[in-house]
């Protein structure tokens, strides 16, 4: 399982545990979800936020 996985995987399981209920609770989840997924990503290689910011490696 690549890292970006369990990362998301992470992000929704904490975010269900830090929030229990309603609309709030699925907002959470959700932005969990994408951080986790976005630190899985880093970590796999598969994004480089030096180009996401507007830096190159080259630079």
């Amino acid at each position: 399982m690549k890292a970006a996985h369990i990362g998301l995987l992470t992000g929704m399981v904490l975010g269900l545990a830090g929030a229990l209920g309603g609309f709030s609770a699925f907002l959470i989840t959700l932005v969990c979800g994408v951080l986790g997924l976005l630190a899985g990503r880093v970590l796999d290689g598969d994004l480089d936020l030096h180009e996401l910011l507007g830096r190159g490696r080259d630079q």
